[in-house]
């Protein structure tokens, strides 16, 4: 019987120009003397900010340490055969209170000739919108490259961008190439490939605490981006108490919303891949071998692949984005 059991690891907490203060004042989690805090990173491969386990056995140990002494056991055989020793997947809270750069990621294709490193598709789920808050994602007509450039270089660049309204339980899908931005007032939990690469397209002529600009990366988005035009770019899906709600499948994952007011147990035995649950609303007893997690809204569980059954036991009711790889 594998030593492994449902990993919790610390936060890893991000102060960023556009950074708030929801991190601490909705999800309850504290940065201490950071500034602010625009990203928390809940469970990361990352190389130069990997996560360390947060209680149990394992306490401290990196999660690339796991992987290296687990292997399949931990992320599953097709995963680890495909992944080796990188954690495929980077979990996050974003508290936007203002709006980011627009900006893209390029995919794996891209990212691998020039960074030797994976691609970063995403998607976000909105856990608390601000009123009138919104997005950009995509084009709202079709554009090339030539279209895009004029519009960029004359100042233009909004005109051509699709910018949605945003309200809590909103989710968005954002392949690697799809230019966007999450706007002012929004928190937002973000499952996206092991990757850190953005081109940074515009800042809103933006200067930090010593009056610089950030830097740009104009010419290396021209290649990144997908320059099409999609009829829907919010993902569409019912929401619905006490069942397993799909949201994205994709090569890199599939996220389903689970909204219960009631106990479940979950299944997980036919899945060659490990399981994560971000918490974004109430708290359960998540219960493993006759012990007992708990977790609570802002928390995120890593249940490694040799943990088949597990049960979610609530007075409150919960809801979680249930992620892993197919």
């Amino acid at each position: 019987m594998s030593s492994l059991y449902p990993l919790k690891f610390k936060t890893i907490y991000k102060d960023k120009i556009w950074g708030g203060h929801k991190i601490e004042t909705y999800l309850h989690k504290d940065f201490g003397d950071l500034p602010n805090c625009g990203e928390t990173w809940e469970i990361s491969g990352v190389k130069s900010d990997v996560s360390v386990v947060d209680g149990g056995a394992l306490d401290g140990q990196s999660l690339a340490d796991l992987l290296e002494q687990y292997k399949d056991e931990l992320v599953g055989k097709k995963v680890y055969d495909h992944f080796g020793n990188i954690f495929p997947l980077l979990i996050k809270f974003i508290d936007a209170n203002d709006d980011l750069s627009i900006q893209v990621h390029p995919n794996d294709e891209l990212a691998k000739k020039r960074h030797n490193s994976f691609g970063k598709t995403e998607m976000w789920y909105v856990i608390e919108a601000d009123p009138g808050s919104s997005l950009i994602t995509g084009f709202n007509q079709e554009v090339n490259e030539q279209v895009y450039l004029e519009k960029f270089n004359s100042g233009h660049l909004m005109d051509i961008l699709n910018r949605e309204q945003v309200e809590a339980g909103d989710v968005f899908f954002l392949p690697a190439g799809r230019v966007h931005t999450i706007g002012k007032g929004l928190l937002i939990a973000e499952i996206q490939q092991t990757s850190d690469i953005t081109y940074r397209i515009y800042d809103f002529d933006r200067v930090d605490d010593k009056g610089n600009k950030r830097e740009l990366h104009t010419e290396e988005a021209l290649a990144a981006i997908d320059y099409k035009f999609y009829d829907e770019y919010k993902t569409k899906y019912r929401a619905e108490k006490n069942q397993d709600v799909h949201l994205v499948t994709c090569p890199y994952f599939t996220t389903n919303i689970l909204d219960f007011t009631e106990n479940t147990a979950k299944d997980y035995s036919n899945l060659d891949s490990f399981v994560i649950h971000v918490c974004v609303e109430g708290a359960y007893e998540l219960q493993y071998a006759d012990q007992s997690y708990h977790v609570k809204m802002g928390d995120c569980i890593l249940l490694p692949k040799t943990i088949d059954k597990v049960e979610l036991i609530t007075s409150t009711g919960f809801k979680i984005l249930e992620s892993y790889i197919a």
